[in-house]
């Protein structure tokens, strides 16, 4: 029974596994990136085979760059990178990772997965009460979902090390004990998959 408790009521964040950020040909690729991909296809299936609800976070932006944050709107324009712009390949989820349709998709402008999206009312309907996070980058868009969901009072936030990267092992560490002071479990694939459904 309390294994079922823990299927219906958890779900995993996949964030921004993009071409733009993962493909070795993204304008913005992040090496680590690449290297996790396989653990976060492990991940997907782990968790689809434990009833998780997996849930797709992905950037997508206007291709003139109005709802992308200050510091990045040089990127887009004519002649520009246009990173992640809607309809584009790199925002396209890298191959090997496919949304079924029992999967969810949010699109986010922001770090945060909660940020200006309606995340929060999706999960909270769905009765989830626990996540766990996959994807890049860990001092960006990892870090930030996970704040937000401690400050929204999720039972519980783990991130998947060895299914995460930033730009830098010191980067990665950095934020990943920044996180478990919070609360947040920080533990490998192995480990989760010994350790759920």
């Amino acid at each position: 029974m309390a294994a079922d408790q823990t299927r219906n009521t958890s779900a995993l964040l996949v964030i921004d596994m993009q071409n733009e950020f993962v493909s070795s040909d993204g304008s913005m690729c992040l090496d680590a990136g690449v290297a996790v991909v396989p653990n976060v296809i492990k991940s997907v299936d782990f968790a689809r085979q434990c009833g998780f609800l997996v849930t797709w976070v992905v950037r997508e932006h206007d291709p003139l760059g109005r709802d992308v944050e200050l510091f990045r709107q040089h990127l887009y324009g004519d002649g520009k990178l246009k990173p992640t712009s809607k309809g584009s390949k790199g925002a396209e989820l890298v191959d090997g990772l496919v949304i079924k349709e029992e999967d969810y998709k949010i699109v986010k402008t922001r770090f945060s997965a909660f940020f200006a999206t309606h995340l929060h009312s999706v999960l909270q309907g769905a009765g989830i009460d626990s996540l766990v996070v996959v994807g890049v980058q860990t001092p960006n868009c990892i870090r930030q979902t996970v704040f937000d969901a401690v400050a929204l009072d999720y039972k519980s936030v783990t991130v998947i090390v060895d299914a995460t990267a930033a730009a830098t092992p010191d980067v990665h560490a950095a934020n990943l004990y920044d996180m478990k002071n919070i609360g947040v479990a920080t533990i490998t694939l192995e480990e989760w998959c010994k350790s759920s459904c």
